[in-house]
């Protein structure tokens, strides 16, 4: 098997951790609490991609709208179709990010960084200009590794029968459910 077949066979693996990161997101009203960091808020907001079928019969529905009206992907989630891609709010203390998280490769599209003091400042000294791209990097680095501690929280669920029997039927409790 070539690593392009094998992608393939495991994108359900991320549609699977897009899909439970917004179930996630949900449970708790936007918050999700992350061991070790504590409290992030995860909103899933206004863009969402889903895909259903293979081959000829594969069609891609886009959802778009305010949070209120992602009933529609929901909708689209209890009719077997895949969550592919989701537009994300991220705020970790006093920094938000905005992205856009494609699930079959967990690519990070239109990364929105927060604005941070080195951001703002006018200096455009060798030294001033190398600060504000390191601390942009920073703050990438940061929206980085927090999507790849869920993705860790989920595959020690995912990986575990007892609690992803658990964590299924809490999930599609929550796909069924009417809003």
């Amino acid at each position: 098997m070539d690593l392009v077949d094998l992608i393939i066979e495991k994108r359900f693996l991320g549609q699977e951790f897009l899909t439970w990161l917004w179930f996630k997101s949900e449970e708790r009203g936007g918050t999700v609490l992350l061991p070790g960091t504590g409290d992030i808020q995860l909103v899933f907001e206004k863009h969402m991609l889903l895909e259903y079928g293979e081959g000829e019969a594969f069609e891609k529905i886009i959802c778009q709208g305010l949070q209120a009206e992602l009933n529609e992907a929901r909708t689209g989630l209890r009719m077997g179709k895949k969550l592919e891609q989701a537009r994300i709010h991220l705020v970790q203390g006093d920094y938000e990010w905005h992205m856009t998280l494609k699930a079959s490769l967990l690519e990070f599209r239109s990364v929105k960084p927060p604005k941070t003091m080195a951001a703002a400042e006018e200096d455009n000294s060798a030294e001033a200009v190398e600060g504000r791209l390191l601390d942009r990097i920073g703050m990438l680095e940061t929206a980085t590794r927090t999507i790849d501690e869920f993705f860790r929280m989920f595959l020690e669920i995912r990986t575990s029968p007892a609690a992803w029997q658990d964590e299924l039927g809490r999930l599609r409790a929550w796909i069924r459910k009417e809003h």
